[in-house]
């Protein structure tokens, strides 16, 4: 496990899906979140998952990190894809919860080589995918 500067560890796992979800394409998406001070998988999205299927499975009320795989055709027609943080903090979630995933959020990210965008969301119409097509252009 990797250890974060801000006392949260990064479990191997996390690694090891994120690296099956670039390379290999296993996953449509893998949700994190941060459980007795580390990092660990939450959630893994086959590739058949829809955008919908993603945003109905994050929390209401608790905060998490995800990575999103989108793909996309360009105006020239070639298929693209682009994989996305996404760094979840309800407004409903406890503040203690946002401050622990707010700092760690850089050191995780760190961690998942090949990332390309990041969003921030506090709702779900901060991730709508609209907004996700709109970034990945």
């Amino acid at each position: 496990m990797a250890n974060a500067a801000s006392g949260m560890a990064v479990h191997d796992d996390c690694k090891l899906r994120f690296m099956e979800l670039k390379a290999k394409r296993s996953y449509r998406f893998i949700l994190f979140k941060i459980e007795k001070q580390q990092v660990v998988v939450d959630k893994l999205g086959l590739p058949t998952e829809s955008y919908d299927d993603f945003t109905a499975s994050f929390p209401v009320d608790e905060c998490r990190y995800a990575v999103y795989d989108f793909d996309y055709i360009t105006d020239e027609n070639c298929q693209k894809s682009k994989i996305f943080f996404i760094a979840w903090s309800p407004d409903t979630s406890k503040v203690r919860m946002k401050m622990v995933y707010a700092s760690s959020k850089d050191r995780f990210k760190r961690e998942l080589d090949g990332i390309q965008l990041e969003l921030q969301a506090t709702d779900p119409s901060e991730m709508s995918l609209d907004i996700v097509k709109e970034r990945a252009f």
